[in-house]
């Protein structure tokens, strides 16, 4: 009678299971980069996307590209989206900011949080042929004159507008006199730079990668604590003797007004993204930390994160 029931438990079990895995196998999802193509949350997307179907985790996955006001634009018709349990957009450290300084009418909190993925240093880059060498001779410039150092970066507020800001004040020059120009993608900062229409430019080192190898870009500093893994010949602001560390998340939100059942199923599936060899080789390909938080533990960092971003714009005067 025990073996029986026993053997009972365990191909009930084993059905549980095959439903689970039928279940993703059949998952249809929408991602969502509030941006345009060639920059940090496209790529991001467009990541999450090779690897959820090369890993079975979905059956299919299309991305599109929703541009302007710092992703405020793509956040708006997510809201709009109420209870769509396959959308996912993608967000993080620069929407925070895009929507203080955008005084947008729709923020973070309308959304359904599912994860952060990621974290990701900034690089801070110069033409080869710039006279400018290191951190020190940036810091330089910045401390006699900040409006006449242009900087290249994506949306306005976002995180590497803040880093901008935040090395002018560093370097003891007035963070609110900075001269810094946001472009909607890293294709066209890029151009900005390559063309010499600007002084420098700040980004992920992944978006910048092709050109610093090709010997096109010299890296001044990285904003992270220590060197990146990918790239040991770049220093970090701090050996440049400007002491300044910052990190740019990135996360995944879906639609307000989801059952528990789809807040569900969404979670599971980005849980098994992150555990996946496909996403282990795109984090080291990248150059992306490991930074994943679900559940509470996100919605917790979302919240407070809120708040010190709101902080420190303020203290550098992009917002009032």
């Amino acid at each position: 009678m025990l073996t029986s029931v026993l053997k009972r438990g365990a191909i009930a079990a084993v059905a549980l299971a095959g439903l689970s895995t039928a279940a993703f196998a059949q998952l249809e999802l929408k991602i969502m980069a509030p941006a345009s193509p060639g920059g940090g949350w496209d790529g991001t997307a467009r990541s999450m996307q090779q690897a959820l179907t090369a890993s079975g985790i979905a059956k299919s996955v299309q991305v599109t590209n929703v541009t302007g006001a710092g992703g405020t634009i793509g956040l708006a018709q997510l809201i709009n989206a109420k209870g769509d349990g396959s959308q996912l957009m993608v967000n993080g450290f620069v929407m925070v900011g895009a929507i203080l300084l955008n005084k947008s009418p729709v923020n973070l909190s309308q959304t359904t949080p599912i994860a952060r993925l990621t974290a990701e240093a900034l690089v801070i880059v110069v033409p080869t042929d710039s006279p400018i060498k290191t951190a020190k001779d940036l810091a330089e410039r910045v401390k006699a004159d900040p409006a006449k150092v242009t900087w290249a970066g994506g949306s306005a507020g976002g995180a590497d507008h803040i880093l901008a800001a935040l090395f002018a004040e560093a370097a003891g020059g007035d963070p609110k006199k900075i001269n810094y120009i946001p472009f909607s993608g890293g294709g066209e900062a890029l151009a900005a730079m390559l063309g010499g229409r600007v002084t420098a430019g700040i980004s992920g080192y992944g978006e910048f990668e092709g050109q610093i190898k090709a010997g096109k870009l010299r890296v001044v500093g990285v904003s992270s604590a220590a060197r990146l893994a990918n790239a040991p010949d770049a220093p970090t602001l701090k050996e440049g003797g400007v002491n300044l560390e910052l990190m740019n998340w990135r996360s995944v939100v879906a639609p307000p007004g989801l059952s528990a059942e789809q807040t569900k199923t969404l979670s599971e599936a980005i849980g098994k993204l992150v555990k996946s060899k496909e996403w282990a080789e795109i984090l080291k390909a990248r150059g992306w930390d490991d930074a994943y938080l679900g559940g509470a533990d996100f919605e917790t960092f979302l919240k407070a994160e809120q708040i010190r971003v709101a902080k420190v714009m303020t203290d550098v005067g992009l917002v009032k």
